[in-house]
């Protein structure tokens, strides 16, 4: 199987073009400029700022480094972000390379990286101990998580600790180290919890999706598991979707820059959720709004797995838009309530290294850099067809996955559930629990939300495909 997955995986990536090594006209530039070191350009010195980055484990490309504290009887975040900007001359090697690949890619393989690692996983990264130039973002809040000042400016800082999530959770489970008492980790939870409520409170909508990942074993075998996110991974999420609210407002008030759009759900899906919601027994309280119902959802419920699946049709029609000059007529993104800018990861997308350049000139009272403003306009379509092909290699490294686990398996009967079901039943979505994986069924009289037995009928490894039976 091992031979097969790795011939799928080649395959894939010549299919969706995916980038090979880096050129050596980039990698000669980077191992350069990190000797070198960042451009000139005048910092604040925040390296007493005792930042620490959460991230999942092994990850040495650290976008972002946090610390929290208290503020009278509000909050005082800062965020620094990795100032890609610092290392890269616009029109050279890197520059080019990146506006090329648009996003770093994953696969069970290892990463295609949206920068050379000499950048990525060193000198540009947030490592700790290590002194980077960053965007420190001084977010100051009040006692309900809502912001009341906004600084954005370039600085050096310098991470004290590299966490997992699990470290970070299990620290604020047993409110010791950095979670004891008002210690950042502490105060992360609080304003995490705030601004959850108050995404709710803005009719905000989070979908408790399971994520499904392929693991390579210590032994040469793959797997396919479910993993749940911990609930510090949300109060981390928060804090970069509160910088990038807050960069959004600093945008549309200059009236330049690059907004993450998303129309608002449509009341006719809003109704048909419900309606859905109902049939399955789901219960959807009187006057309650989606977000809040969607928000406590159980995947492992069968029926409520089936209402998640139903729910992602209310988020369609992301996109990205770019205005120098006038503001967009929708500026909102619709899962987040508030208009909202990618800027927090720019050492894996894009998008970010131009927004964070415009954020910091309006902070600063000036021009955004002519380099920036050239490139606005192209911006859109290249992070469209970049999140395009991230999306299409994630989903064929997983049915590659798939096929290969189950091939040699046809004829077998499994259980699973039914998460989606056409209107006559003949054909639906299938959610397996061992192994991992989801497929189309066909059958006689499939309803989602309801438990399945199923024969499978054939796999394919070359095409990444599955096919179930109603047995």
């Amino acid at each position: 199987m091992d031979a097969a997955v790795r011939r799928g995986l080649d395959a894939l990536r010549d299919e969706l073009d995916v980038p090979a090594a880096f050129p050596a006209a980039v990698l000669d530039e980077a191992r350069a400029r990190s000797a070198a070191g960042p451009l000139p350009a005048e910092r604040v010195d925040a390296r007493d700022v005792p930042l620490v980055t959460i991230d999942p484990p092994g990850s040495m490309d650290l976008d972002q480094a946090l610390h929290v504290e208290r503020r009278g009887k509000g909050f005082l975040v800062r965020y620094a972000i990795a100032d890609v900007g610092a290392w890269l001359e616009p029109g050279r090697a890197i520059d080019d390379e990146a506006r090329t690949r648009v996003t770093t890619l994953y696969a069970p393989d290892g990463r295609t990286p949206l920068h050379p690692p000499e950048l990525s996983e060193g000198a540009a990264s947030l490592l700790p101990g290590q002194e980077a130039p960053a965007a420190l973002w001084e977010i100051e809040l009040d006692d309900a998580g809502a912001p009341r000042r906004v600084e954005v400016r370039r600085a050096v800082v310098r991470s004290t600790a590299r966490l997992t999530y699990d470290e970070a959770q299990e620290a604020i489970d047993a409110r010791t180290g950095l979670a004891a008492g008002d210690g950042p980790l502490a105060l992360l939870r609080r304003v995490g919890e705030l601004r959850v409520a108050a995404e709710r409170a803005r009719g905000g909508i989070t979908l408790p999706m399971p994520e499904q990942e392929v693991e390579l074993g210590e032994d040469g075998t793959w797997r396919l598991t479910s993993r749940t996110t911990l609930p510090v991974e949300e109060w981390n999420a928060q804090i970069s979707l509160l910088t990038g609210i807050c960069a959004a407002d600093l945008m549309l008030d200059a009236r330049i820059g690059v907004l993450r759009t998303l129309p608002s759900s449509r009341p006719q899906d809003v109704a048909r959720l419900r309606r859905t919601a109902q049939a399955l027994g789901v219960p959807w309280p009187s006057g309650a709004q989606v977000g809040d119902v969607v928000g406590a959802l159980d995947a492992a419920d069968p029926r409520q797995a089936a209402v998640l699946a139903e729910a992602t049709t209310l988020l369609r029609g992301a996109a990205y838009v770019a205005f120098d000059g006038e503001r967009p007529e929708r500026p909102g993104h619709g899962a987040i309530a508030a208009p909202y800018a990618h800027v927090t990861a720019p050492l894996r997308r894009l998008v970010d290294r131009f927004t964070t350049q415009v954020c910091l000139a309006i902070a600063a009272d000036q021009e955004p850099p002519e380099w920036v403003r050239e490139a606005l306009p192209a911006l859109p379509a290249l992070m469209t067809a970049g999140d395009r092909r991230a999306s299409a290699y994630e989903r064929g490294c997983l049915d590659l996955v798939e096929a290969a686990l189950l091939a040699g398996r046809e004829g077998e009967v499994f259980d699973g559930v039914v998460v989606d079901a056409s209107d006559d039943g003949t054909s639906g979505v299938l959610q397996l629990a061992d192994p991992v994986v989801h497929a189309k069924v066909s059958g006689t009289g499939l309803e989602a939300g309801t438990r399945q037995r199923v024969r499978l009928v054939a796999t394919d490894v070359a095409a990444r495909s599955v096919r179930f039976q109603e047995a």
